[in-house]
């Protein structure tokens, strides 16, 4: 097997292979393999960080998705194997945006997202130090590795797909399709291409969040009158989501939580639903729900028509919450909106990394959460370790509106007033040395190691 050794840290590019002919967009595509007298397909190696972790790699004719011939990597019965293929590309230019895709169908996995592996490595050329190129000038990586995680599963095969931009000084890119730690498993690579795609512009979102405690009101009824009046008088100009807080239905009463609850659809979510119509807004509430002889602390999405898109009832409930006679719920949703994919907690929710995470793997870009108050500092690790947009709306903590990297966008701390602020759900947050920790929350995650509790048979 041929295995290139890399300089630092995992890449030395010994192949420069022109993508695409001629002036158009760059395009790379390959469908079936063949292999040449050195047993690899022209253009392509293999690559392993030690010869002693080195999967089995080899053109399989039996396997594709169209023409004959797929690139096969085996575990070889080796569980430290790490490696497989790569293809390098010249004709990068910084700053376009490219689409990796790669189909691949694979057996005896253990877990599919960590050991199976499809990224992109840029590079630079340039005079800075790096290691040796094929015409004797110096190639560098440029930037961090991107990592394709989307799926769509067609049958046997699935199609593995990244969209990025070339890191500023990148001239090359090297594809790489691995099989990680999976020692009875063989993947199978088919239908591969790089493409540039046009540059993802800004995707903003006006978010508006209602600071406000209502008091003595002894209604429902009341209390949502007040909660829409106080956002007719601060929310002004165009808005895409409003939120507010948790049980904003109880919250002032004097009420028990049975008394105030309702169904949903119901009294409060057409009152909000005619909000959300007045002002084009999403609306996003806590309120208490009752379905039966169970009652549920309970968020709504409501959208720009005054429609009821979709609930989440809140998984984890405090004690207190159990002993007043709430039900917990039991799934973590996402909903799609006209501007991009949001995911609801409540309150407590935070205190735990799994709500969260649980919404950013379904695909959440947006996490609306209505709390009574909490630790300010969870909750922005909760937007921090899923790098998602998180917002709240507290009766005791500041209502804020934090990015990916747990910054704040907007906050208020004044009863009855909005922290409104306008967001790009496009704009990437990479890190220097780390790369788009999205995708590495996403490939790296480990969902497969059990937690167990000491005593407890399941």
């Amino acid at each position: 097997m041929n295995i290139i050794k890399r300089v630092f840290p995992v890449l030395m590019l010994v192949l420069l292979a022109r993508a695409s002919l001629g002036t158009g967009p760059f395009r790379f595509s390959q469908s079936g393999f063949n292999a040449g007298n050195n047993g690899l397909p022209a253009g392509w190696r293999v690559w392993a960080a030690r010869a002693e972790i080195a999967p089995r790699t080899f053109v399989d004719q039996a396997q594709s998705r169209g023409q004959p011939g797929s690139l096969a990597i085996s575990g070889n019965n080796n569980a430290a194997a790490y490696g497989g293929w790569e293809y390098t590309l010249s004709g990068i230019e910084p700053g376009k945006w490219y689409r990796l895709v790669a189909w691949y169908r694979a057996e005896a996995l253990h877990y599919e997202p960590l050991q199976v592996v499809a990224r992109l490595d840029w590079a630079s050329i340039s005079g800075e130090p790096f290691g040796p190129g094929h015409d004797g000038r110096s190639i560098g990586r440029a930037g961090q590795p991107n990592y394709a995680y989307r799926v769509n599963v067609e049958g046997e095969w699935t199609r593995l797909t990244l969209e990025a931009p070339a890191p500023a000084k990148a001239g090359c890119v090297t594809i790489q399709l691995y099989l990680a730690n999976a020692p009875d498993a063989t993947v199978w690579w088919d239908d591969i291409s790089l493409e540039e795609i046009p540059s993802q512009g800004p995707r903003p979102v006006t978010i508006a969040t209602i600071k406000y405690h209502p008091k003595e009101t002894h209604s429902a009824a009341e209390n949502v009158r007040q909660f829409v009046e106080i956002v007719e008088k601060a929310v002004t100009g165009k808005t895409d989501i409003i939120l507010l807080p948790e049980g904003m239905t109880v919250a002032g009463t004097g009420r028990s939580y049975d008394e105030v609850a309702e169904s949903v659809p119901g009294p409060t979510t057409a009152r909000l639903g005619g909000l959300a119509k007045q002002k084009s807004a999403y609306v996003v509430a806590g309120l208490l729900e009752r379905e039966g002889v169970a009652v549920y602390n309970t968020a709504v999405l409501i959208d720009r028509l005054g429609n009821v898109v979709g609930k989440y009832r809140k998984v984890y409930l405090p004690r207190e919450e159990i002993e007043d006679g709430l039900t917990p719920g039991s799934h973590y949703p996402v909903f799609q909106t006209d501007f991009g994919t949001v995911g609801l907690m409540i309150c407590w929710d935070s205190n735990y990394a799994d709500p969260a995470r649980a919404l950013a793997l379904q695909g959440a870009e947006l996490i609306l959460m209505p709390i009574w108050d909490g630790n300010e500092t969870l909750t922005r690790a909760r937007a921090i370790e899923n790098q998602v947009f998180l917002v709240t709306s507290s009766y005791g903590d500041p209502s804020l509106i934090l990015d990916p990297t747990g910054k704040t966008l907007a906050l208020t701390t004044q009863q009855g007033t909005a922290a409104i602020s306008t967001i790009d759900l496009n704009r990437r947050y990479d890190e220097k040395h780390l790369g788009n920790m999205r995708e590495r929350l996403m490939k790296e995650l480990r969902l497969d190691v059990q937690m167990k509790r000491p005593g407890v048979p399941r």
